[in-house]
């Protein structure tokens, strides 16, 4: 049975909120043994060398690879979201309590729904922003739990920026989800892995056991290496907008894990949120957006299939079968057919 891209996109998205909400409980219990940064970068590291071992045991690949114009994208999304944003979170929670700084996590589906609109040319209909309203309205239900809520203007700004970090890392990895990506995340990955390794030396982290670096890593393959890849495949099908949204049931997922993991439990707030969280999923797993419209010409290199938007003559060296990967020119097209924002569908409303 073929799934349809929509609802692959959403089937994505929710399998990588799923697999990073599990190892949200999982990553606190690491975390009685060794400082955050040092977490963060073996995290990183595992994912990493996780997806590298991958390509070696299977070499070929259809997607197609990075290119020297990735470059200026590549570089954002590993300085803001593999450095930036784990640093700056990590000086903020240093200066506001755990209810806050959890509070104000929230703040990275907003601003990337925000981003996707407002600069990176995706449309979010009336349906969608009820949608992604729910269910980032079950996200900040979740995470209002009782205690004192510590603040400082300082901390607050930091991790404000931590999340507005990932927003844009959101968006940048959306503009390279055409291309290979376990290429993309294995280098995001290796990138911030060394650097917050490095650092949390640097800051005097005590060096782990090696029973425990095997846990991390293998903790990050989880956490970063197939959450991350599902969840690009994921912004390749609907756009960083939705899939912000869909990536924001995370915290349920952990919540509900942290029951048996960690001895919590589940009261009324945690199945209101479950309730939204359900409810903004279904709205925009059946949400239907079609119009007339026009594609302009268009010429990249990308995975694809000759639907009606692939209809291109081929030379001796492009590769045969589908689907399959080669430099290719989209030309003018006006047709009217259901889509969501990916890469082939940003035009005016």
């Amino acid at each position: 049975m073929v799934i349809a891209p929509q609802r692959l996109g959403a089937v994505l998205g929710l399998l990588a909120a799923l697999s990073f909400g599990v190892s949200a409980p999982l990553a606190k219990l690491l975390l009685a043994d060794i400082s955050p940064q040092l977490l963060a970068g073996l995290l990183y590291l595992g994912a990493g060398l996780g997806l590298a071992l991958y390509r070696l045991a299977r070499p070929h690949t259809r997607e197609a690879p990075l290119v020297r114009a990735d470059l200026p994208p590549l570089l954002g999304v590993i300085t803001l979201g593999g450095v930036a944003g784990p640093l700056l979170l990590l000086l903020g929670l240093a200066r506001v309590s755990g209810t806050a700084g959890s509070l104000l996590l929230n703040l990275e589906a907003p601003l990337t729904i925000v981003l996707a609109a407002a600069l990176f040319g995706e449309h979010l209909g009336r349906r969608a922003t009820l949608a992604a309203a729910c269910i980032l309205l079950g996200a900040v239900v979740l995470r209002v739990t009782p205690g004192e809520v510590a603040v400082d203007t300082l901390g607050v700004a930091a991790i404000a920026a931590a999340c507005l970090c990932w927003a844009l890392d959101n968006n940048l990895t959306q503009r390279l989800s055409l291309k290979d990506p376990f290429q993309v995340v294995r280098i995001k990955c290796l990138a911030a892995g060394a650097f917050n390794t490095a650092l949390a030396f640097t800051l005097g982290a005590a060096v782990p056991s090696a029973q425990f670096v095997v846990l991390a890593m293998g903790l990050g393959v989880l956490s970063y290496g197939i959450s991350v890849v599902l969840d690009a495949y994921a912004l390749r099908l609907h756009g960083a907008a939705r899939e912000a949204a869909y990536f924001a049931t995370a915290p349920f997922v952990g919540a509900a894990a942290a029951v048996p993991l960690l001895g919590d439990s589940l009261g009324l707030p945690e199945l209101g949120a479950m309730g939204l969280m359900a409810l903004g999923v279904a709205l925009l797993i059946r949400e239907r957006h079609a119009h007339e419209h026009t594609h302009e010409p268009l010429e990249h290199d990308h995975l694809h299939n000759h639907d009606e938007h692939h209809q291109h003559e081929h030379g001796a060296d492009d590769p045969p079968g589908e689907p399959h990967a080669h430099a290719h020119r989209h030309p003018r097209l006006t047709h009217d057919h259901p889509h969501v924002p990916d890469l082939h569908h940003r035009h005016r409303h």
